[in-house]
């Protein structure tokens, strides 16, 4: 599978983060996170995943666990299976994350 332009396939909600998926298989799953200015997704845990960001567009602030750091285009955080995590667009422009997580959560 070949996702071209997979930052174009992202989707924007006023109200809450967007989500988009890429692509799903038995053992990893992968999607996008997009945010308006302003909008975060509050902490929240995995028990049982570990979770990938990689920042494609904009700029924001990602929290894992006790770290908190700004992060732009090309920067990369790992939160481990049972490591809080958040984001929070902190920019002006819109935020656009790639997301990938093994196992893949159920299907929604």
């Amino acid at each position: 599978m070949i996702v071209k332009n997979a930052a174009g396939r992202a989707r924007f909600n006023e109200s809450k983060m967007g989500k988009a998926d890429l692509g799903r298989g038995d053992h990893l799953f992968a999607g996008l996170n997009a945010f308006e200015p302003g909008q975060q997704h509050e902490p929240h845990v995995h028990c049982d995943r570990d979770k990938l960001y990689v920042v494609l567009q904009g700029r924001g602030e990602l929290t894992i666990g006790d770290e908190v750091s700004e992060v732009e285009p090309g920067d990369v955080a790992l939160a481990r299976a049972g490591v809080e995590h958040a984001v929070k667009n902190t920019g002006s422009e819109r935020l656009v994350l790639l997301v990938a997580m093994a196992p893949p959560p159920p299907t929604r």
